[in-house]
């Protein structure tokens, strides 16, 4: 049986999504977070080291290469070889996927590659879909283009608001997510 693979988790939020990983039990080494929030709370009080990689700047100045080297050596102090992306706010640079190649792995709220981006779920309702969902893929410098993963398909019921659908959906990705990322950690092929 292969080794099993030491996962960090990027946050940058509420930390739901952490909590999902957290109860799968899945091997958790580091949680990293671009900005003050209570996914960091979260990991500490479930004993797991938190590192803030805080970004300084949301403007046009943003070095987006250099803070991603930064995010690189806080997850390289904690010698892991999985990365979960669990509604991290921040957009990564080359030297994430130069360091981890095919090792970053994100959720998003649309059956890509519908919705690409940050609203999927407004475009969703906006664009009149009957069904939307989320996806699990490997992430890759273009944002939602890696190879997906995983699939399930959530329905839009009349009446649906932004948080409604959205709330249903991260119901699926609470489910899902940890399972991929329990057959990714164990080795198994999900092909």
């Amino acid at each position: 049986m292969a080794e099993r693979r030491r996962l960090a988790v990027l946050a940058s939020g509420s930390g739901t999504i952490l909590q999902a990983l957290l109860d799968a039990d899945l091997p958790i080494t580091v949680v990293v977070a671009d900005r003050p929030c209570t996914a960091l709370e979260r990991a500490e009080h479930a004993g797991i080291p938190a590192e803030l990689v805080e970004r300084s700047s949301y403007g046009a100045g943003f070095d987006r290469t250099a803070y991603t080297h930064d995010v690189v050596a806080a997850l390289a102090r904690h010698d892991i070889d999985l990365i979960a992306m669990a509604g991290f706010g921040t957009i990564l640079d080359q030297p994430v996927h130069d360091a981890f190649p095919g090792a970053v792995v994100n959720t998003h709220p649309s059956l890509l590659p519908a919705f690409k981006g940050w609203h999927a779920v407004e475009e969703a309702l906006a664009y009149g879909v009957k069904v939307t969902g989320c996806t699990v893929h490997l992430a890759t410098l273009a944002v939602d283009e890696g190879p997906i993963l995983a699939q399930e398909a959530v329905p839009v019921l009349p009446g649906d608001t932004v948080e409604s659908l959205h709330e249903r959906i991260k119901d699926v990705e609470r489910r899902m997510y940890p399972r991929v990322l329990r057959a990714l950690v164990d080795g198994e092929d999900l092909g």
